[in-house]
């Protein structure tokens, strides 16, 4: 899921630590927004626009971290509304939500794993990419 690069030239202190700290955003905000899903979704969207104007490394990993929240949303939203529409709709448990649940917090806990993981790479000026997030980032993000 994550590969290592190591960059030509090593991002500055100040760099690394703006870049770790955009796959940060998303942990701070899962902690004050835990029941709503759009809640790190926003903070990293913010994270991302403050810093748009950066050097390369640190809009690249503002964007990766970025791109992983967007996909977060609709897995997590749908779970949400799913789960809304059971506790106060007319709809009731089935397997299949189950399933889907177990499937929502195992992709929350891989992205969570990867989450800290990148955090702490980037800070030591490590290129970490993810699969799939890492092409289109760079796609995405030009030196």
């Amino acid at each position: 899921m994550i590969t290592e690069l190591r960059l030509d030239t090593l991002p500055t202190e100040h760099e690394a630590e703006k870049a770790s700290n955009s796959y940060l955003m998303s942990l701070v905000a899962l902690i004050g927004g835990l029941p709503l899903p759009i809640v790190n979704l926003i903070a990293t969207f913010f994270f991302f626009v403050a810093n748009r104007r950066g050097t390369y490394f640190v809009r690249w990993h503002c964007t990766q971290a970025l791109l992983s929240q967007v996909s977060l949303i609709f897995v997590n939203g749908f779970g949400f509304w799913w789960t809304m529409s059971i506790i106060f709709g007319d709809r009731s448990w089935s397997n299949a939500y189950f399933a889907y649940i177990f499937t929502l917090l195992l992709f929350n806990l891989i992205e969570f794993i990867a989450t800290v993981f990148s955090a702490v790479q980037t800070r030591k000026g490590i290129q970490v990419e993810w699969w799939l997030y890492g092409e289109i980032t760079h796609r995405l993000v030009k030196p």
